[in-house]
């Protein structure tokens, strides 16, 4: 643990106002058993110390694999070296950012690092329940990932933090054939904030869940392919949530609004239905903790929910303290590096879309002629707001009630556009946070909301 840094470097800023030192370790711990057989069983760590001095508006950076207290003092006179530098090239002159709150924050519960063992006998034991109770299996692989970032951040101008972000889930990948021997896929992740230990104490505790997904796999090797064209759909709430983190979340993070994302002209503009609201919120949602809580980011600012959505409305982007400066808002806390050697960038934490007041059973009642998305296993948009979703699991609807499932397909659209056509929005919210967001830094994100009655472009016959 980097406890031991906590109060120290803050001597070595001599006067510098725009500056952060944060020493940062990674572990990632992973087992993986395919058909029974364990194939992986890997443990890795990085660490290291990094230094960002801004003058004049660009930013000098330096980083280095050495922990020692040594090394502080050398990156932070790198980066000073290099904003020097940058200054004398291209003489911005732009005046020292605001500074955040001034003050330290420091999470008291540390996560708990057991050994492999644990993870491969508690896989093993699920893996034991699999083969007695899900008999049509043609394949079989069971996946545990546990990863966290511990950061100690020393900032001049803002709050100084220690940090953790635990995560640790259990993936689960069943294959069975369709009638005519057509291998179908689907998987779940269970888990979430927290370590192995915090997490997974019983195997009895998952066996719900893999009767929940063997039945699933089974109807769906009985599948449909849907009808191709625009179609009353209803998307589950972890759709919901990729939707406002892929089409929506990435433009308007202020970054790529300065480099031209279709949300540049629309601040204070109609971009959904008045019943679609939209957050990205930092530690907590709905009166409990996000699934993936962020206290103070990278540049010491404390991190509070930034509303992007408002009734339909879009009325803010996502900031760092030079872009905040920019557009005239305050910064909220998305600035988020992931490795030790990483500048912070403008990322997200949990973007959802709020929940309405309508009742799932009600919407599926409503709807003549449709379909019903509730899982997915890909998905990617662009700075257009186009976006492209692959649907691993879904289920038609006809007069009103639920028909058969569906086999693989594809969702596309607009997402400014196809928010437009959203008329129903449930009155519960889904969370994901098992994945990460590749934006030129991978990074652990969550994502969550409602299901949404809407019109989508349907991939098919």
């Amino acid at each position: 643990m980097l406890r031991e840094f906590e109060t120290k470097g803050r001597d070595l800023f001599g006067g510098e106002p725009d500056a952060e030192v944060r020493r940062q370790r990674n572990t990632t711990r992973s087992i993986s058993l395919v058909q029974g057989d364990l194939h992986a069983n890997d443990r890795s760590e990085t660490a290291g110390v990094s230094a960002r001095v801004i003058r004049g508006g660009v930013a000098g950076f330096a980083s280095t694999a050495d922990l020692s207290e040594e090394s502080v003092g050398t990156v932070l006179r790198e980066a000073q070296k290099n904003a020097a530098f940058l200054d004398g090239q291209v003489s911005l002159g732009k005046p020292a950012l605001p500074s955040a709150a001034r003050g330290a924050f420091r999470m008291t519960r540390e996560p708990g690092d057991p050994e492999q063992k644990a993870y491969i006998e508690f896989a093993r034991a699920v893996d034991e329940y699999v083969v007695k109770n899900c008999p049509k299996l043609v394949s079989r692989r069971l996946v545990f990932r546990a990863d966290c970032m511990e950061k100690v951040l020393t900032v001049p101008g803002g709050t100084d933090a220690h940090t953790f972000l635990p995560r640790c889930y259990l993936y689960l990948f069943f294959t069975a054939n369709t009638p005519d021997g057509v291998p179908v896929d689907l998987f779940t992740a269970l888990g979430g904030y927290g370590s192995f230990d915090q997490l997974f104490r019983d195997p009895k505790d998952v066996f719900p869940e893999v009767d929940l997904l063997y039945g699933k796999l089974l109807a769906k090797t009985e599948g449909v392919r849907p009808e191709a064209g625009l179609k009353t759909c209803i998307l589950g709430g972890s759709l919901a949530g990729m939707l406002a983190h892929e089409a929506v979340g990435h433009t308007v993070e202020a970054d790529l609004v300065i480099g031209g994302s279709v949300a540049g002209p629309m601040l204070g503009r109609v971009v959904a239905s008045p019943l679609v609201s939209l957050v990205d919120f930092a530690h907590s949602a709905f009166g409990r903790a996000a699934p993936l809580p962020v206290y103070v980011d990278d540049e010491g600012t404390p991190a509070v929910d930034a509303e992007i959505i408002r009734d339909g409305i879009l009325v803010g982007y996502l900031n760092n303290r030079d872009t905040a400066v920019r557009f005239g808002m305050k910064p909220q806390g998305n600035a988020r590096a992931y490795a030790p050697s990483d500048e912070p960038l403008i990322r997200m934490r949990n973007t959802a879309i709020l929940p309405g007041h309508s009742r799932l059973s009600d919407m599926i009642a409503s709807v003549e002629d449709g379909y019903y998305l509730t899982d997915t296993g890909n998905g990617q948009a662009d700075t257009t707001g186009e976006f492209m979703f692959g649907i691993s699991m879904g289920y038609e609807i006809k007069n009103g009630k639920l028909g058969r499932a569906l086999l693989d397909t594809t969702i596309s659209g607009v997402a400014f556009e196809m928010l437009k056509t959203v008329d129903m929005v449930s009155d519960t919210v889904t969370w994901s946070s098992s994945g990460f967001c590749g934006k030129k830094q991978p990074m652990p994100v969550g994502l969550g909301g409602p299901e949404l009655r809407c019109k989508l472009l349907m991939g098919g016959r």
